[in-house]
């Protein structure tokens, strides 16, 4: 993802005041910094961004046809402010989040793995949080968009998000991701930790929708109980209705007596034991994509350092290249 900046103003007098403290001067030179970064960023998802309706058929399945002509609501660059339609707790922590769009006819014009940067100042500060989501709904799905959010102890943006009200409003600025090609990849292994199944979520099904994508899937997601499996029965409708398309694992740390997963984490031994491991990996065309925890990606993908001084993670232990795995 690219960086998230401040998008605010600087004030046009500060250089001009030489015995400002420190912390004042350095609180104007992050800003400053920041509106630099919303060229960067503007001008990344231009580059990026689908922003018209064909380009939007295009990465969501839909028939350009059964779209209106011209700019769909977060198709391209631009902040939007969207009213909050209403809320609903999946489970001890995660809320889903359903906004209404600007126009009740169109779909957001999303492209698949796209996130939305959200945008808040929090009860207390000047300074805004911003923290990347990606949708859940059907980018297809004309006049909403819906995000699942995880509420973490001390968490600035999650906690003002489950803070929300029907009526209140967010906002939100789009954000593209991978570039997914139908078929340049006969497998794809899905690795997920906790919240980070919400772009393989939005993948799985952008994938075994589109009747021109016949990727087959692997997807294995690492949780801390059985209640932190919130898309447990969207998966597993999808996986019943594109039978030898879609394989799901579940990982879970603290499993409950009656549970019928795996206990444990995502390790190496998972993935061998999933078929994501042996001779040939390098070379047989899978895919694998990431989003979890820091420690996990860590784990998995190894660290670098000076010459020589990374060390190995688990993908590169079972023959994986640097090239065949990507991050979200």
């Amino acid at each position: 993802m690219p960086p998230y900046y401040n998008p605010f103003k600087i004030n046009p007098n500060f250089l001009r005041h030489p015995t400002l403290k420190a912390s004042v001067m350095s609180t104007q030179v992050a800003v400053a910094a920041g509106v630099a970064g919303l060229g960067i960023y503007a001008f990344y998802l231009r580059q990026n961004a689908s922003g018209s309706a064909t380009g939007a058929a295009l990465a969501t399945n839909m028939d350009a046809k059964d779209l209106k002509p011209g700019k769909l609501p977060l198709s391209g660059f631009g902040f939007h402010s969207l009213r909050l339609h209403s809320t609903e707790l999946v489970n001890h922590n995660t809320k889903k989040l359903r906004f209404e769009l600007p126009d009740p006819s169109q779909p957001s014009g999303l492209g698949l793995t796209s996130a939305l940067l959200t945008i808040s100042f929090p009860k207390g500060r000047w300074l805004p949080v911003l923290r990347p989501y990606t949708p859940t709904s059907d980018l297809n799905e004309p006049g909403y968009v819906e995000l699942m959010v995880k509420l973490y102890p001390g968490g600035k943006q999650s906690t003002h998000l489950h803070s929300l009200q029907p009526g209140d409003t967010l906002t939100v600025a789009p954000i593209p991701e991978l570039k997914w090609t139908p078929n340049k990849h006969p497998h794809v292994a899905m690795i997920a930790g906790g919240a980070g199944i919400t772009p393989m979520y939005q993948l799985v099904r952008g994938i075994l929708t589109n009747p021109a994508d016949s990727t087959r899937i692997t997807l294995v997601w690492g949780v801390n109980t059985d209640e932190d499996i919130f898309l447990r029965d969207q998966l597993a409708k999808l996986e019943e209705s594109y039978p030898g398309r879609l394989r799901t694992v579940y990982v879970v740390s603290q499993p409950s007596a009656q549970s019928p997963h795996q206990k444990g984490y995502v390790n190496r031994q998972v993935l061998e034991q999933v078929g994501l491991g042996g001779a040939g990996v390098e070379s047989n065309g899978t895919k694998v994509l990431l989003c979890g925890p820091p420690a996990m990606e860590k784990a998995l993908k190894g660290t670098k350092g000076w010459v020589g001084g990374g060390k190995k993670g688990v993908l590169q232990e079972l023959g994986y290249t640097q090239d065949q795995i990507y991050s979200f």
